[in-house]
């Protein structure tokens, strides 16, 4: 299926998406410093970051249900405008209590839209087709990421910090303008709806019977612990710390392991669709290993850079692979409510992960924490290896 048979929808959500993670990632680069400016107490600052994922993981869950139960353009619509609406308070911020309940409503809002885009997706495409369509869409939503974070930067020189935010507002309006008047996406909703059945919290938590969602529940759980306490924790205080690497640089690092994950996500769900999700997964996950471990033995920039555009590569593997694969274990009745119970676990484990990982490393040292991380990631290859497809052909719609 030729990207330019693609539904109009498609398109209509990818340009939303773009823009969301654009204005989303503008404040990426000084938002810490804008939280001490107003406040220097280290639980407040902290309480800035941990406020997004803290009211995604009570929201992740109940809104996937919302999204089978309401429909998925309603909760398109409410997310972005939520979005909005917490990015404009930050830009109001005079105190940083006002600074945290803006993050939480913007975080809120994109858990909202999110996974309501995610279910829209796997509406939207057949199974032989789902992976090309997802990776493409995760892929574009990179590219905004990639860009946003230097923009954002460049910007606060000549609006200052709250500009910026007034400028992230702006984008997600612009956002919930195109889904709102969007009739694609609006009668792809209706359309499920005709089909749908009313679920409970009951209906979903019970589908966690389905070892193969359990097991994806539990991966998305380990990966993000992994990711957040390792990649987002431990990886920069080794590379300063251990290695003498300038935050500058290690900022270049990061970006290489960005472009690493938007290439792999361009490329793997069409080789998700021609091969198989789990295959994609378990290569993904065994380069990520092989990178945690090449870290510790690496010690020139050059090296450095490689290994983690490697590592992207393999976090890109995953992430569509496992996307898609977790709406072939489930019928299409549960994947919203399915989608929202592995979107839960994921926070989860980015909430716990920094927790866990700076605590063993002081008594492990690095190269051990860097271990201990390839061991988690060893067993849930394992663990995906597990999972079996369901034969749910005539849940698809076209």
């Amino acid at each position: 299926m030729a990207l330019k048979t693609y539904p109009k929808a498609y398109f209509e959500l990818l340009t939303a998406a773009f823009t969301l993670i654009m204005g989303m990632s503008l404040s990426s680069a000084f938002l810490p410093i804008f939280a001490y400016k107003l406040d220097p107490s280290g639980i407040l600052v902290g309480s800035v970051s941990s406020a997004w994922f803290i009211s995604r993981i009570f929201t992740e869950l109940p809104s996937g249900i919302l999204a089978d139960r309401l429909g998925r353009w309603k909760l398109l619509v409410s997310g972005l405008a939520l979005s909005a609406a917490g990015a404009f308070l930050c830009s109001t911020a005079d105190s940083i209590h006002i600074l945290i309940v803006g993050r939480a409503l913007w975080g809120l809002g994109t858990g909202l839209f999110f996974i309501s885009s995610s279910v829209t997706i796997f509406d939207l495409f057949k199974s032989n087709v789902r992976g090309r369509a997802l990776g493409t869409f995760q892929a574009i939503q990179f590219v905004g990421s990639l860009i946003g974070a230097p923009i954002g930067s460049f910007m606060v020189a000549f609006t200052g910090f709250k500009g910026v935010f007034v400028m992230a507002s702006t984008l997600m309006i612009c956002s919930c303008i195109v889904t709102l008047f969007s009739k694609g996406l609006r009668r792809t909703a209706m359309e499920r709806n005709v089909r749908q059945t009313t679920l409970s919290l009951t209906d979903v938590l019970s589908s966690l019977k389905s070892r193969g969602l359990a097991a994806l529940c539990a991966n998305s759980f380990f990966r993000m612990f992994v990711i957040m306490g390792l990649s987002g924790t431990v990886f920069p205080l080794y590379l300063n710390f251990e290695l003498g690497i300038p935050v500058e640089l290690i900022g270049l690092i990061v970006s290489f392991k960005t472009f690493g994950t938007i290439i792999a996500t361009a490329l793997s769900g069409y080789l998700s669709d021609k091969f198989g999700r789990k295959p994609m997964i378990a290569l993904g996950m065994l380069l990520d290993s092989l990178c945690f471990y090449a870290y510790t033995v690496a010690s020139s920039f050059d090296t450095l850079v490689l290994i983690g555009l490697a590592e992207g590569f393999g976090s890109g593997m995953i992430l569509t692979s496992m996307m898609v694969l977790l709406s072939e274990v489930v019928s299409s009745k549960l994947r919203g409510g399915a989608l929202g119970m592995y979107r839960t676990f994921m926070d989860v484990g980015g909430f716990i992960g920094p927790l866990f990982f700076m605590s063993i490393l002081e008594p492990l040292g690095y190269q051990l924490t860097f271990i201990s991380a390839v061991i988690i990631l060893a067993a849930n290859i394992v663990l995906i290896l597990t999972v079996k497809k369901k034969n749910l052909e005539v849940d698809e719609t076209g």
